[in-house]
């Protein structure tokens, strides 16, 4: 082995500069970003669940706090739904709800299925899963309303509508809306789907009046809720997004078009089927107005004040079964509007009123003015005027029964009471006239001496034993109609003379019973008695008709039939009235204006006679004629070219007001009204065919 193979190698001599860069692992340059990133998500992870759990604290605060607010859950009820009185005619025909629903309660198993399943389609499709609050329902709303960048959709379930119905006021306030949140958890908790939707659909408002689903059947399409079509139910339904806007009454085309979308949700969500569908939309439902007469509404309106006094508090659903006939309703509703329509314009009277009560004195039609939608006053329960001569019948029933007859005379002339001097409409004189004579041409001068003889306080003692019950002034000019009376009893007044002489009580209602039919009130037979000796009713009764035949009421006559009634006008013509009846049928009728200005010389022998003639020709169609009461002849046939005048009375000026005689006042119990005047007190045959 050499030296040089046994030697070790000499290293080799660095070279000179600086030593070469390392260059770093490709793993090294990679680590740094990912630490980063991951740390950042960390931070974000760990602040969002810091707000997050932030935002729960106070939220829970807040419900808290908003909670606290409230009454302890212990006191909380589901309140009352508001009673409904549904009216019904006669025979059964519904004329008017009264509530503050407009429509009865409904059970859900009473409904088609299509009903709750078109309110649920567009409102809440996830009714049945959500317990109260629809989290996915409430975020797709705020997304679309700051999207919209105003609001364009509400998050509510039905259950928090219907919290809010019940419990809370419509304000848009944090408060409000958390509170409707707390409540509709309680309502889930308390009840069932089935019961929640039930008192929904009973009590959501649905415009035109109407809450709850019957109610808006009725208005909208004069149904019951149980008869509702697909169509008519997506049509409600849509209502409830805005019922003020989407009401068929007050734009039919965009309800319409609104009840398309609700179509179309129906069938997105297999509640209807495509034929369905299609035949719903292609057919879209048509507004109806309820057959009922418009007038109608005087008469649920008359029995809302009156059902307290029958049955006390309502506190549920109830019937009330009346006496009004629908057919004399809408006669008596036409004719009205006709003769103010064609002739009222140029007589000057604007308003009206008509009323017509049967022998018992049941009332069969009341209509208390001339349109219910523009004034809902009525004017044949509540406005109180002056009658005129159409007063008269009760002075010269009370002179009958003080020992006058029919044939008794008195001199038509000038006449002084005191200081008042009545006049005749005509100024004119008829010298010696029977009493006969003298109501059917109605004499002031003579009702005034016979007021006079008997005494203003037997006249309205008189009156108010025949049916008046407005407070009487018992003055001279009681005999000319002064002190005021309504329509209705003034109508009421003269059924005596219908019936032989027994006093009625005018009534409407003749049943009262719960849904459910219970009975809470029944009217049982009522009257006044004996208020006017046959006799006496006999005689009134001749007189009367001869008003017709050949008095002032001539326009009244009814062809085969008798009748008998009386006209009268109020000063300055102010007032026209006719008050006349049949065996059967007793109606009155009042012309003027609401202002109390005066019409251009209307009486009562002409708008008003008319009117009557008119309403009776038809209501007693078909009957067989009958006679009155102690009249055995027959109407006459002929009627005198001239009919006298029925004007307004010539008020006094000087007469001092009498006492006030009211309906309870020297009414005696049971006696005859023959045994109001003693024996010894009666006229001879002389003094009463000439005077004492």
């Amino acid at each position: 082995m050499s030296r040089r193979a046994g030697r070790p190698a000499a290293p080799k001599p660095l070279r000179a500069g600086p030593p070469p860069k390392r260059r770093a692992p490709q793993k090294r340059r990679k680590a740094a970003p990912k630490k980063r990133r991951f740390r950042l998500a960390r931070f974000l992870w760990r602040s969002t669940v810091a707000l997050t759990l932030t935002g729960l604290v106070g939220l829970t605060a807040i419900i808290a706090y908003y909670a606290a607010t409230m009454p302890p859950i212990a006191e909380w009820a589901v309140p009352a739904r508001p009673p409904n009185v549904a009216i019904l005619s006669e025979r059964g025909r519904l004329i008017a709800n009264r509530g503050d629903t407009g429509g009865r309660a409904v059970t859900l198993a009473a409904l088609p299925d299509h009903v709750p399943e078109a309110v649920i389609a567009i409102e809440d499709r996830r009714f049945y899963s959500h317990p109260g609050i629809d989290p996915i329902g409430l975020a797709r709303a705020v997304m679309a309303n700051l999207r919209a960048g105003r609001r364009v959709q509400g998050g509510s379930t039905l259950t928090q509508q219907l919290a809010k119905n019940l419990f809370l006021d419509p304000s848009r306030t944090l408060e409000r809306k958390i509170q409707e949140m707390i409540l509709a958890v309680w309502l889930e908790i308390q009840y069932d789907k089935g019961e929640i939707l039930e008192m929904y659909l009973n009590r959501v408002y649905l415009g035109a009046g109407a809450t709850g689903v019957d109610g808006a059947a009725r208005r909208y399409f004069d149904k019951p809720a149980e008869d509702l079509s697909i169509a008519e139910a997506a049509l409600i339904a849509g209502l409830l997004k805005a019922p003020s806007v989407y009401a068929p009454t007050v734009d039919e085309a965009r309800a319409n078009a609104r009840a398309a979308t609700v179509l179309a949700a129906m069938r997105e969500e297999g509640f209807i089927s495509a034929g369905e569908h299609r035949a719903a939309r292609d057919t879209p439902a048509t507004l109806k107005t309820p057959a009922v007469a418009a007038s109608g509404g005087y008469i649920a309106d008359w029995v809302a004040d009156v059902l307290p006094e029958l049955s006390g508090s309502v506190r549920a659903d109830v019937i009330v079964e009346t006496s009004i006939d629908l057919e004399l309703q809408d006669l008596a509703e036409e004719a009205l509007e006709a003769l103010l329509a064609k002739e009222g314009a140029e007589k000057g009277a604007s308003q009206g009123a008509v009323v017509v009560l049967d022998a018992a004195g049941a009332v069969k039609a009341l209509v208390g003015g001339r349109s219910y939608a523009q004034s809902q006053f009525n004017r044949a329960v509540e406005a109180v005027r002056q009658p005129g001569s159409a007063f008269k019948p009760f002075v010269y029933l009370a002179a009958l029964e003080d020992g006058l007859s029919e044939q008794t005379m008195r001199i038509d002339g000038p006449t002084r009471i005191g200081n008042w001097t009545p006049q005749n409409y005509t100024r004119q004189y008829y010298g010696p006239v029977s009493l006969t004579r003298a109501l059917a041409l109605s004499l002031n001068t003579i009702a005034a001496q016979l007021t006079n003889e008997v005494g203003a306080q037997t006249v309205a003692r008189t009156a108010a034993r025949m049916g008046v019950r407005s407070p009487l002034k018992a003055n001279g000019s009681l005999a000319l109609g002064t002190s005021e009376v309504t329509l209705l009893e003034l109508a009421t007044a003269y059924v005596p003379f219908s019936n032989g002489g027994v006093g009625v009580v005018p009534h409407v209602v003749r049943r009262i019973r719960t849904v459910d039919g219970a009975l809470l009130y029944e009217r049982q037979v009522e009257t006044a008695g004996t208020v006017a000796a046959l006799d006496d009713v006999g005689a009134m009764n001749r007189m009367l008709t001869t008003v017709l035949e050949t008095g002032t009421g001539q326009r009244a006559r009814l062809k085969g039939w008798q009748a008998a009634g009386k006209t009268g006008t109020s000063q300055n013509w102010r007032d026209a009235w006719f008050v006349g009846y049949t065996a059967f049928f007793t109606a009155g009728v009042w012309l003027g204006n609401d202002d109390n200005a005066p019409t251009k010389r209307a009486t009562g022998g002409t708008l008003p006679a008319l009117l009557w003639t008119r309403l009776m020709e038809k209501v007693h169609r078909g009957m067989v004629p009958a006679g009155l009461p102690g009249v055995e002849r027959a109407p006459r046939a002929v009627v005198p070219a001239d009919i006298p005048p029925d004007d307004p009375w010539n008020a006094p000026r000087t007469v001092s007001a009498g006492p006030t005689v009211s309906a309870r006042d020297g009414v005696p119990g049971a006696r005859s009204p023959r045994e109001w005047t003693a024996p010894s007190e009666r006229r001879g045959f002389f003094e009463r065919l000439f005077g004492g």
